[in-house]
């Protein structure tokens, strides 16, 4: 069984997409297949590159001092 690239909670849209390309100002998208396109639409021929995906950065974790973990 062939397993997908694009996980579930990852929307298709041009900026992941391996016909399209960044416009120099990064406000549109210049598709192969379509033309000029909005960055967070997508057409039926969507196709997936993982490599333009920039992951989420993880959430900074608070810092803690040796009070808080007291019992006093």
């Amino acid at each position: 069984m062939k397993q997908s690239l694009v996980h579930k909670k990852i929307k298709p849209a041009c900026m992941y997409c391996a016909h399209g390309q960044k416009s120099c100002d990064d406000s549109c998208i210049l598709c192969v297949k379509k033309g000029i396109m909005q960055p967070d639409s997508h057409c039926r021929r969507f196709q997936y590159d993982p490599l333009k995906r920039v992951p989420q950065k993880k959430a900074q974790l608070p810092l803690f001092s040796a009070e808080d973990f007291s019992l006093e």
